[in-house]
């Protein structure tokens, strides 16, 4: 069994954004947090995605989390830079390079829906100036399009530095297609779901691996997925993917799953605040209790 050749196969954990109780940047949680996950066997972090509240950010907070956050782990780091404002971007990226992370990860434009013809246009000036390896985050219920299996294979096939996709997409089906066009042009492009469920199905269809937000809690458990993969050991993956499926109710916990994975996280490991950007998901005690109930 095996992945494809990239260098950013395996399990990513998108992480959190601590805040403490003043609703400012928390990096030492940040660097308890990266420090718990360091040790956990995964191979990804990467910084400001969608649980990482990166649209709640300022600009002067991303660029300190940039200047911050590699120096916290020494695992492989992807920071999504992604804006509406493309002078923003360059300036987040550029800020990236400088401080040694490994690729960044851009959404195609949002607000103003776009035609496959306009991402395929905006993707390949982007290419010419973001400066080093990058992936597209491939989330339609946010942005309004979606980036299609004919579209992502054109452009891996012209771009050396476009080296993989996160796809955030409730479909095994688009998630099969996506890997089975890109293996056409390139045996190095990571075809990454963003659906903690999915890890299996993707890794089965040839892709890369998973983003997955339950990494913030429970890394070990897609670490020891990814060995069962890679070792053959049936059995056991089958028994992590069932867990992994049964902890999936955490997103049916409360109004914010933002809110939750850090409620989560707080209570198993005290690391950090419960404080998100997200207005109305504080949970209640028994939403709490069944937290407690779901990890035992």
């Amino acid at each position: 069994m095996s992945t494809t050749h990239s260098e950013f196969a395996g399990v990513w954990c998108p992480s959190v954004t601590p805040f403490n109780e003043q609703g400012a940047i928390d990096i030492e949680a940040l660097g308890r947090h990266f420090a718990r996950l360091s040790t956990s066997g995964i191979d990804t972090l990467l910084l400001m995605g969608s649980i990482g509240e990166f649209a709640s950010l300022s600009q002067q907070e991303r660029l300190l989390l940039l200047r911050e956050a590699r120096q916290l782990s020494p695992l492989k780091m992807v920071a999504n830079v992604s804006s509406t404002c493309i002078s923003d971007m360059l300036q987040l990226a550029e800020a990236a390079w400088k401080s040694g992370f490994d690729a960044v990860m851009v959404l195609p434009p949002y607000y103003y829906g776009q035609t496959q013809n306009q991402l395929l246009r905006y993707f390949e000036a982007l290419d010419q100036q973001l400066g080093g390896k990058w992936l597209a985050y491939n989330f339609p219920a946010r942005t309004g399009c979606d980036l299609s299996p004919s579209i992502v294979s054109e452009l891996a096939a012209k771009l050396p530095d476009f080296v993989g996709i996160k796809d955030t997409v409730d479909c095994l089906s688009h998630n099969r297609a996506l890997i089975q066009e890109t293996r056409k042009v390139r045996s190095d492009f990571a075809v990454l779901s963003g659906y903690d469920e999915y890890l299996l199905p993707n890794l089965l269809a040839g892709g890369a691996g998973v983003i997955s937000g339950l990494n913030n809690i429970v890394p070990e458990l897609f670490a020891n997925a990814m060995r069962a993969w890679r070792s053959g050991d049936l059995p056991e993956l089958t028994r992590i993917q069932q867990r992994i499926g049964k902890l999936m109710a955490i997103y049916t916990i409360g109004d914010d799953f933002v809110t939750t994975i850090k409620t989560a996280v707080s209570r198993r490991f005290d690391s950090m605040t419960r404080q998100s950007r997200n207005y109305g998901g504080t949970l209640t005690v028994q939403q709490c209790e069944a937290i407690d109930r779901l990890f035992d």
